[in-house]
């Protein structure tokens, strides 16, 4: 499957997650969930959790992630910067092919991990 589609998917079911994610937590009024949410799906936020998890991924999950950083989307970021938009996609690709290929354990566990990474990021940063 092209990496472009595996992203679309990607996006899909990480908003799902990312919503799974912030409805666990205390605070449920829906003008405060979109705020927690919107900290996990912007570009920047996808990249900086890639680059945290990218340590723990195999290597075809690796070439996965590097097919969807060089794919050409033809579109031009309009909040982010073209490295964090492309490793966005690149993390999108990786998100849809773990789905498309039923490692939804795998799914679970590195976005659980990444999103503890990155909340840890946050807290020093």
């Amino acid at each position: 499957m092209p990496p472009l589609a595996l992203a679309y998917i990607g996006d899909a079911v990480y908003e799902v997650a990312v919503r799974q994610h912030v409805m666990a937590r205390p605070n449920l009024r829906p003008h405060h969930l979109h705020g927690q949410s919107t900290k996990y799906v912007s570009a920047k936020a996808q990249a900086r959790l890639l680059e945290l998890i990218e340590p723990l991924l195999t290597e075809e999950e690796k070439d996965v992630v590097r097919q969807g950083r060089n794919a050409k989307s033809g579109t031009v970021p309009k909040n982010a910067n073209v490295l964090d938009y492309r490793l966005a996609t690149a993390f999108e690709s990786l998100v849809g092919y773990l789905y498309y290929t039923g490692a939804h354990d795998r799914l679970r566990r590195l976005i659980a991990q990444g999103f503890a990474d990155l909340e840890n990021y946050r807290d020093r940063g």
